[in-house]
């Protein structure tokens, strides 16, 4: 594999937008230019994923609102799954749903207990227009669903209920990084 091809490589490393803007909560539009600035933007997301320390990003997180998410995320197995899916759909969940710790980049350093199913598969296509099908399972079926609610304006903490809900909405207007006070409760 020559050294431009390895994923994040590349692309720059670009701020991520945090709980409170805007761009999080509002459902992505769908990709229809399959040039040069997708293929940048796709490169910008997994370097500043990898530099985020993260196993998934989607492109409202730079504050692209497009239908775009990348991942490089292990499975139960620890079976390493890398790649990029444009307008993505989810078009199964099944399994066990299980309640599992559950953190985002755009919340950084906080995290809950969110239920996901253990089975997702999600369609849609690569960064040149090929369709493409990721099925997963376990904590990448996780990854799979986390991402694709960003797609459609939503975060993991949009699913955390009661106590849980509380306490991480407390954290989060406790962050550091929190510039708006009062914007996370």
């Amino acid at each position: 594999m020559r050294h431009g091809s390895i994923p994040g490589t590349r692309g720059r490393v670009r701020p991520i937008t945090l709980l409170g803007d805007g761009v999080l909560h509002a459902p992505c539009a769908e990709v229809t230019d399959f040039g040069p600035a997708l293929a940048r933007l796709v490169d910008d997301m997994f370097a500043t994923m990898y530099a985020a320390r993260g196993v998934g990003l989607a492109a409202n997180q730079l504050g692209e609102p497009l239908r775009v998410f990348v991942y490089d995320c292990p499975d139960d197995e620890d079976v390493r799954h890398l790649g990029h899916v444009v307008n993505p759909r989810l078009v199964e969940t099944d399994g066990v749903v299980l309640r599992g710790p559950e953190g985002c980049l755009s919340l950084p350093g906080l995290e809950a207990g969110t239920e996901r199913y253990d089975r997702a598969v999600v369609e849609g296509f690569t960064a040149t227009g090929e369709p493409v099908r990721v099925e997963g399972t376990g904590w990448f079926a996780r990854c799979l669903q986390h991402e694709y609610d960003h797609v459609e304006g939503g975060l993991y903490v949009d699913r955390v209920t009661g106590r849980r809900h509380r306490r991480v909405m407390r954290q989060a207007a406790k962050a550091p990084w929190n510039r708006t006070p009062g914007a996370a409760s």
